[in-house]
């Protein structure tokens, strides 16, 4: 049997099982599709793999097969041996932040002065765009407080890695999308307890001090250390480059299966409205951060990386804040319901634009001098 075959083949088991599970909703047995809707997550992903146009999916499916089984088998991920899972999620952020922290330098920095323009105006989209958004939301829903906190939440954290990767996709100014989200991450500790303090403190109470240490060692520790290691080992551990984007996405998986598990109830109860406003508040991010660059007058490619920048916030640390606050399963619903959506929007914005000429083709937004 051709590989190609075998993909296809995948892709058939994964629409029967579909199928079935619409089978098994029209007839009021939803509560035994679980293990169906793992077989079609596990054979959609399988299925993707094999075609170069929806590798990109492929760990978002993953993360859904997961979330499927977080919702129907939540005492899997919840607690081992007495020992509660959410434990994990701090230590998971900071592997992730290490790795990153390794794959920089401080020669990387060295963009904001090549092009301060594009960095200042990202940066700045990111600051006003998404937690104005997530807060509008969170006002205008019927949340319980701790819930739409959460939703301003995934608004004031930075942009992730992920941004990185749908930039190159979308044939964006990748190094701009790299100095952006750098820039953003190690802000995060001082801005967003500040943007949370002024936006969500009457949802939730914010304790600004203790807020910027918890990130900062989540954040500047880690990646300080990844820096520092980046530095020692010269061209040594080129196995930790190949490794660490692998246990990265891992480590996101692990941290949405946890974060759904103990949160399973409520978002069992709220779990539609909630992703229809995470939806929207994502849309508009990539939307307002596209218009706000070429208000600006930025180049189309710029506005893509931008726009991008905007949209796909880092849901990993988001959900470290809400567990470091030790509101894991309400705080952090939004940022475990927003991760997924990001990459699933993010994956059909980087397809469009990939096929879209950039200014290279059709001519420059002259820019002012």
């Amino acid at each position: 049997m051709k590989k190609t075959t075998v993909y296809a083949f995948s892709l058939g088991i994964a629409a029967l099982l579909f199928l079935w599970i619409v089978v098994l909703i029209v007839t009021g047995k939803i509560h035994q599709a679980g293990p169906f809707f793992l077989g079609f997550f596990a054979t959609l992903a399988f299925g993707f793999s094999g075609y170069r146009a929806y590798n990109g999916l492929v760990f978002t499916t993953m993360i859904f097969a997961g979330v499927s089984v977080a919702l129907y088998y939540p005492e899997l991920f919840t607690e081992i041996a007495g020992f509660k899972l959410t434990g994990l999620i701090i230590p998971l952020i900071q592997i992730i932040m290490f790795g990153m922290g390794t794959s920089m330098s401080v020669g990387d920095f060295a963009a904001v002065f090549k092009t301060p323009k594009g960095v200042l105006i990202g940066v700045s989209a990111q600051l006003l765009i998404m937690p104005l958004v997530g807060f509008t939301l969170a006002k205008t829903s019927s949340f319980p407080p701790e819930i739409a906190a959460g939703i301003v939440l995934i608004g004031c954290s930075p942009s992730g890695v992920a941004s990185n990767v749908m930039a190159y996709l979308a044939k964006a100014n990748v190094a701009l999308s790299i100095t952006i989200t750098s820039i953003a991450t190690l802000l995060a500790p001082f801005i967003t307890p500040v943007l949370m303090k002024l936006l969500a403190g009457e949802f939730i109470e914010i304790d600004i001090l203790a807020m910027m240490w918890s990130i900062v060692k989540m954040i500047i520790l880690p990646i300080g250390a990844g820096l520092l290691f980046n530095k020692l080992r010269g061209d040594g551990a080129q196995w930790l480059d190949r490794a660490m984007p692998l246990v990265s996405m891992l480590a996101i998986g692990l941290i949405i299966t946890v974060i759904t598990a103990a949160g399973r109830d409520s978002l069992l109860d709220i779990g539609g409205i909630l992703m229809l406003l995470v939806l929207i508040h994502n849309l508009f991010g990539y939307t307002l951060g596209y218009w706000y660059a070429r208000l600006f007058r930025m180049s189309e490619q710029d506005a893509r990386t931008i726009a991008i920048e905007v949209g796909m916030q880092n849901g990993g640390l988001a959900s470290g804040i809400a567990d470091s606050l030790g509101k894991i399963a309400t705080m952090g619903l939004a940022p475990a319901v927003f991760g997924p959506l990001m990459n699933i929007t993010g994956s059909i914005l980087a397809s469009y634009w990939s096929g879209k000429p950039t200014d290279e083709a059709v001519g420059a937004v002259p820019e002012k001098r």
